[in-house]
């Protein structure tokens, strides 16, 4: 839209020039207005046809000067076409057209001719090279920009994967190694176990132990990126919470949980946000307060899922906890559009409630 205003302006420019001039002879009448009417148009389409239009103008300018037209289309070749043989043709047939009005009879006529050749072939022709240059030149650096950009996005990404490669084996070396000594111990007392408790308690640390290694694995195999999908990563939703109560209370704890039967339908992410909540709050009930009831509740209602999980406050086991459990539970539950409050409540229980909308994708 701007080249366009300016091509029109330019064209009408060159139009009040030419008709600021002297008119021509009588003899021809009509053919000034179409002389007039071609310049125009030469010189406001010169950019889609510039050869053509600045032949135009020059076959205008023999028979009803004057020369503005030719000058600004040689100035738009030069510029658009560069040191090829369209700006060669150009300025030979603008040097042609002054030629033909030349009168080298004196030497204040070959000054003139020097002055208008520089003036109206020198000047416009440098000009409009220096232009297609430059414009050459932006074209370059625009690209060496967009090349090192992608370089750069190149070099990030593999950097990513050698981190994430990094991290896959600081966690095979130490996770891994430490987890499968769980195995092997629980294994062992399993078998060599005095009594019934204990060796079911063995066995359930064995196998705890055991999906925690194969889901360790499938986790690793993701960090590395390489290798088929993983098989052994759960997919959590809302009907697994019932079986992470059960496994709790399975390895000791006391776990009381009022939960719907069936449970209700709701979306995925919701589900899984669900379950996250739940795993998490269960862990940090054993981790800091062991050998209490935790209570674990979940309600429906038309409009909104609610999950509560508490527990009386009691001295920590001394259990190592990254710090971030309760962030991670709040970005999950912010992430489907929900609430959660985490923290004693007032009654001697530290409780976690999150509050699920079920109808959010509706509302949007």
């Amino acid at each position: 839209m701007r080249n366009h205003l300016i091509d029109l302006a330019v064209a009408l420019a060159v139009l009040g020039l030419t008709l600021a001039g002297d008119l021509p002879d009588a003899s021809h009448p009509w053919f000034w207005p179409i002389a007039v009417a071609a310049t125009f148009v030469a010189v406001l389409l010169r950019r889609r046809f510039p050869l053509i239009t600045m032949l135009v103008s020059v076959g205008v300018a023999l028979a009803t000067p004057p020369l503005w037209a030719t000058t600004v289309t040689l100035y738009t070749v030069a510029s658009l076409r560069g040191l090829r043989w369209p700006t060669a043709v150009a300025v030979l047939a603008e040097a042609g057209l002054m030629a033909s009005f030349s009168r080298l009879s004196t030497g204040e006529d070959w000054k003139s001719l020097g002055f208008a050749l520089v003036g109206m072939i020198a000047v416009p022709t440098l000009a409009g090279l220096w232009m297609h240059q430059r414009a050459a030149l932006l074209a370059a650096l625009r690209d060496r920009a967009e090349q090192a950009e992608r370089e750069r996005d190149l070099l990030g990404e593999r950097a990513v994967t050698a981190e994430r490669r990094r991290i896959a084996r600081e966690m095979h070396d130490v996770v891994a190694h430490r987890v499968s000594i769980v195995a092997l111990q629980a294994g062992a007392l399993s078998v060599r176990a005095k009594d019934a408790e204990t060796a079911q308690l063995a066995e359930v640390i064995r196998e705890s132990s055991s999906a925690a290694l194969n889901e360790l694995r499938d986790i690793l195999q993701v960090l590395r990126d390489d290798g088929p999908e993983p098989r052994a990563l759960p997919d959590p939703t809302l009907s697994g919470v019932r079986q992470l109560a059960d496994d709790l209370a399975a390895a000791g704890a006391q776990v009381r949980a009022s939960l719907p039967d069936p449970m209700p339908d709701v979306p995925d992410p919701v589900g899984r946000a669900a379950y996250r909540i739940v795993q998490e709050a269960l862990t940090n009930a054993v981790k800091h307060a062991p050998g209490t009831v935790i209570d674990v509740r979940l309600a429906a209602s038309g409009d909104d899922l609610v999950v509560e999980v508490a527990n009386p406050l009691a001295d920590s086991a001394g259990l190592p906890g990254a710090g971030y459990g309760v962030i991670g539970m709040r970005e999950r539950v912010t992430l489907t559009g929900g609430t959660l409050h985490a923290g004693p409540d007032g009654a001697g229980s530290y409780r976690v409630r999150a509050a699920f909308p079920l109808r959010a994708e509706e509302s949007c």
